[in-house]
């Protein structure tokens, strides 16, 4: 039988030409072993809606967006036989960069025709999924501003990051961990499925997409001079190094922030939480995606 693959398609995601992906499919997939058709979004977690109606029709489903596409699409294929594909054309890419998913959408598309189904984790928090890393503190503050900005891409969220490490102020949090509880002042707590946030930024180097476990980082508050030096630890995977974080692995964690709002991320896409605490689950090897 021939496989059986959707693009769900993002058209305001990230700077990445989307357009170009119903171009190129007709001429590098080969309609003799597979059927595809495209959709496009329309509102936010409208990726989600298609793909939990449509997860049992295809056999592939394919994320054409940035982590925030990916995870409303993740999220709608739980329980399912589907696979995702990503076709990467967000502002940071995050999970398609650490699976070696390809930048460039011809090869992206080529991956779909000759990849392969890896299981990975996806982790719960509350009572919603994410893939790749999710966040409070300073990154959920910036996710939060992102969102309201007009313009998008890397260079939008550099302006954004940069401005906010001017003004932003550690906050108090309780973690709970391995039977501990820490009380931590930090400028961000990360919580970490991949290594990277996106544009090969890695927040949490050691982690591993299907080992069951999370990847916990805390960032405390550093002289703002230093921040092209953290900037470059992220870079090259050596930010857990830094005398300016803690780095744990677990199964499953809570954090509390006792100060609302309670600001947070999931693949970066900011949301509020009602009550002050966030708990943390793995749910391992719960999402098959196409890799190399």
């Amino acid at each position: 039988m021939k496989k059986r693959i959707l693009f769900i398609i993002n058209p305001i995601s990230g700077v990445g030409q989307k357009h170009l992906v119903e171009k190129y499919a007709s001429s590098i997939l080969d309609s003799s072993t597979c059927t595809f058709k495209f959709v496009y979004t329309q509102r936010r977690l409208h990726a989600k809606d298609i793909a939990i109606k449509e997860a049992g029709n295809h056999d592939i489903i394919v994320a054409v967006g940035g982590d925030g596409t990916v995870n409303e699409i993740a999220s709608g294929l739980l329980g399912s036989n589907c696979s995702i594909a990503i076709i990467p054309t967000g502002s940071g890419n995050g999970l398609a960069r650490c699976l070696g998913i390809p930048m460039n959408i011809k090869k992206a598309l080529k991956l779909i025709q000759n990849g392969h189904a890896k299981k990975i984790d996806m982790f719960s928090c509350n009572n919603n999924y994410f893939v790749n890393v999710a966040g409070i503190g300073f990154d959920a503050e910036v996710g939060h501003l992102f969102e309201m900005a007009k313009n998008r891409g890397f260079l939008s969220y550099l302006k954004i990051t940069l401005l906010e490490l001017l003004y932003f102020q550690p906050q108090k949090y309780t973690l709970h961990i391995d039977g501990k509880s820490l009380e931590l002042q930090a400028l961000l707590v990360s919580f970490a499925n991949s290594n990277q946030w996106g544009n090969n930024v890695k927040i949490a180097p050691k982690a591993l997409v299907d080992d069951g476990i999370i990847d916990v980082t805390v960032l405390k508050k550093f002289p703002f001079l230093l921040g092209p030096v953290i900037g470059f630890r992220m870079l090259t995977g050596s930010i857990i190094s830094s005398k300016y974080v803690e780095y744990y692995k677990t199964t499953k964690a809570v954090i509390i922030k006792e100060d609302l709002p309670l600001k947070y991320h999931l693949d970066g896409e900011p949301l509020i939480e009602v009550g002050n605490s966030l708990h943390f689950n793995v749910h391992q090897k719960m999402l098959s995606v196409i890799v190399p």
